[in-house]
């Protein structure tokens, strides 16, 4: 879903939920320069990795902010044999960059 904000323009927001299979990972990526990104854990855990941080492990009903050009290592369900699902609300320059890329 992308809404527009008519009091902020040239400001999109574009909200996507991730739903992470038991054991399920997202593949190393860094978010877009002129993106922010909060993300909350809807069900499950997360493991998260951004930049050279600690992995850190976070439960429904926590979030975490992403800043532009953060590098995430880690992007994962925390468990094997539960599902685990996170909903990631990207603030971005409207007809910018995609929201995520490969690293580098």
């Amino acid at each position: 879903m992308k809404l527009f904000f008519p009091n902020i323009p040239g400001k999109s927001l574009t909200v996507v939920v991730i739903d992470y299979a038991p054991g399920g990972d997202s593949p190393p990526h860094e978010n877009a320069n002129s993106t922010f990104i909060y993300a909350h854990v809807v069900s499950g855990a997360i493991e998260s990795q951004v930049k050279d941080g600690p992995k850190r492990v976070y439960q429904a009903g926590e979030g975490f902010f992403g800043e532009p050009g953060a590098l995430h290592r880690v992007s994962r369900n925390a468990s094997k044999t539960e599902t685990a699902k996170l909903l990631a609300m990207f603030f971005v320059d409207t007809g910018g960059e995609a929201l995520t890329h490969p690293p580098g």
